[in-house]
């Protein structure tokens, strides 16, 4: 049977699903859900009582939160590994997704691409206040995590991680704001690591197409 997963376009949890997905090498049917409208289907809610996005439905398992998706994706298929096996490097991968849906999500995407970028392309109203709060508070952020970023290519090392794959999509809607990509060109080994990252083939064959302003 084939894997599902049911997520939103423009959802970057739902991208972060599927660029595992396609850093393992998993194939995948992709079900279409917009949890931002009224009338979701009714049979969703068996899927994720919560009507959010992603959710994962391996024949008769059916999982949702990105974390453990992104883990189940890891251990549950043939693939490269995505999960360090030392203790400390795979606690520094644990901390670095923790830190992106904690800290990250909410000024990078929520606020910054939300409002800088996301609601014009939609024709939606834009809240400037609340984009200029989420550029003050992105440098705290960026800065964490440049001081534990590894010395290597990828943030846990020289091997890919799921680190790396939580955290760059919320970095790709950020730097999608001209002041995003401003802020993060301040944090060297922060941005190297993006240049790197965001040259996979992974990465451009799962970037939502957002419509043109």
């Amino acid at each position: 049977m084939t894997i599902e997963l049911h997520g939103y376009q423009y959802s970057v949890y739902s991208w972060i699903a599927r660029l595992a997905l396609h850093e393992k090498g998993v194939a995948y049917r992709w079900v279409e859900v917009n949890p931002f409208v009224e009338n979701i289907p009714v049979g969703y809610l068996a899927t994720h009582p919560f009507k959010r996005v992603p959710a994962l439905i391996d024949a008769y398992f059916v999982l949702y939160e990105t974390g453990a998706i992104t883990r189940y994706v890891d251990e549950a298929f043939e693939g490269p590994r995505l999960q360090p096996v030392e203790p400390r490097a795979r606690a520094r991968c644990n901390q670095i997704v923790s830190i992106a849906d904690s800290y990250a999500y909410w000024p990078l995407v929520r606020q910054v691409f939300s409002q800088g970028v996301f609601r014009p392309a939609m024709s939606h109203p834009v809240d400037a206040s609340e984009f200029q709060r989420g550029l003050e508070a992105a440098p705290r952020v960026l800065a964490a995590l440049e001081t534990i970023a590894g010395g290597g290519r990828y943030l846990c090392g020289n091997h890919l991680s799921l680190a790396d794959i939580h955290l760059a999509p919320m970095i790709g809607y950020f730097v999608l704001a001209d002041e995003g990509g401003a802020l993060l060109r301040n944090y060297g080994r922060l941005n190297d690591w993006w240049l790197e990252f965001s040259a996979r083939p992974a990465f451009a064959a799962t970037m939502p197409r957002l419509p043109q302003v």
